[in-house]
C-alpha cells in the first residue's frame, strides 16, 4: 500500500512539473510575441521617410500631387505610422496659373528616419548633401524591405527644385500615364544615367506608362515623408 501511495506521489508530482514546464513555455512565447510586437510598433512609430512598397498601379499618373499623398497615406497607415501627416517628395513645373512645386518644399523640416529607426537625414538640406544617409540599406519601404527595383519617381533635379516651365520631367506634373517623362533617382544609389549615384535625379523615363517604368527599371514608386 505504502508503496502504491508513493508511486501515485511520484506520477502527481511528475505531472505538475509538465504542467508548470508548459505553461512557463507558454508565458514564455506570449511575452516574446508581445515584445515583437511591440518593437514592431515602436518602429512604426519612429518611421518618418519610406519607399512606397507599391505604385498606384497606372503608371507615373498618380492622380496628381494631392492623391500621391494619399497613397503615402494609406501605406503608413497600413504601417501603423498613420497617425503623422505624409507627403510625396515629387516636383511639379509650373503650369498655366499653377506655379513650380518643389518636392524640398513638401516634406517638412525632418529629421527622418526610416522603417527600422535608422535616421537618413537631419534636415531638408542635410538631405540633399553628401552626407545624409540614404543608402540601399537604409532606404525601405514602409515594410522595411527594398524594392525589387531601384527607380524612383521624383520629378526633382539634384537639389529637390522642379525643372523649368516647359520642361516635362514629371509626365505632365503626375497626371500621365502615356505622354511625358518623368525624373528618375536610384534608391540604391547606383546604374546608368547622368547622375547614376543619385537617389533624387539619376535620369529620365523613357515613358510614363507602367510598361515604359518598368522597362526603364522601376515600378512607379515614390519617396514619402512625414511633415510632423
Amino acid at each position: 500500500m505504502v508503496r502504491l501511495l508513493n508511486q501515485n506521489s511520484n506520477e502527481e508530482e511528475t505531472d505538475m512539473n509538465r504542467i508548470s514546464c508548459v505553461v512557463a513555455v507558454t508565458v514564455l512565447l506570449a511575452l516574446s510575441s508581445y515584445l515583437v510586437l511591440a518593437q514592431t510598433a515602436s518602429q512604426a512609430n519612429q518611421m518618418s521617410f519610406f519607399i512606397t512598397s507599391v505604385g498606384p498601379g497606372n503608371g507615373a499618373n498618380l492622380g496628381g500631387l494631392a492623391s500621391a499623398d494619399q497613397h503615402c497615406q494609406r501605406l503608413a497607415q497600413a504601417a501603423g505610422a498613420g497617425s503623422r501627416t505624409w507627403r510625396a517628395y515629387l516636383s511639379a513645373s509650373a503650369s498655366g496659373n499653377q506655379p513650380a512645386v518643389n518636392a524640398r518644399d513638401r516634406i517638412g523640416g525632418g529629421p527622418w528616419s526610416n522603417a527600422k529607426g535608422v535616421r537618413i537625414a537631419q534636415n531638408v538640406a542635410d538631405l540633399h548633401s553628401d552626407s545624409n544617409n540614404l543608402t540601399s540599406q537604409t532606404q525601405l519601404t514602409e515594410k522595411g524591405e527594398n524594392p525589387t527595383r531601384h527607380d524612383i519617381l521624383t520629378g526633382s533635379q539634384l537639389d529637390g527644385r522642379a525643372y523649368p516651365a516647359g520642361t516635362d520631367r514629371s509626365c505632365q506634373n503626375w497626371t500621365s500615364s502615356g505622354q511625358g517623362s518623368g525624373r528618375l533617382g536610384h534608391y540604391d544609389r547606383r546604374g546608368g544615367g547622368e547622375n547614376p549615384t543619385s537617389w533624387n535625379s539619376a535620369h529620365d523615363s523613357r515613358g510614363c506608362s507602367q510598361d515604359n517604368l518598368r522597362s526603364t527599371g522601376g515600378d512607379g514608386l515614390f519617396y514619402c515623408f512625414a511633415t510632423n
